[in-house]
């Protein structure tokens, strides 16, 4: 059992992390967040879109109010 643990290790450090390594031995800060800046740029545009469908449902008028909207309440 412990060479099933033994390659799912061998997995992810050899080969699926292996770019990682790339951008961690950079000498440049911006280099090596250059993943993190992009993950933060697709949050951020995310964000952006929920926030505009949120407002589309808001000036619709589609959203129940009431304080007792829900049967548990």
């Amino acid at each position: 059992m412990s060479k099933f643990f033994y390659g799912i290790e061998d997995l992810f450090v050899n080969h699926l992390f292996a770019p990682y390594d790339f951008f961690r031995f950079t000498h440049s800060w911006w280099g090596a967040n250059t993943i993190n800046w992009m993950f933060s740029i697709i949050g951020f545009i995310a964000m952006v879109y929920w926030m505009k469908q949120l407002k589309i449902f808001n000036d619709n008028n589609e959203e129940d109010k009431s304080i007792s909207s829900h049967s548990y309440l």
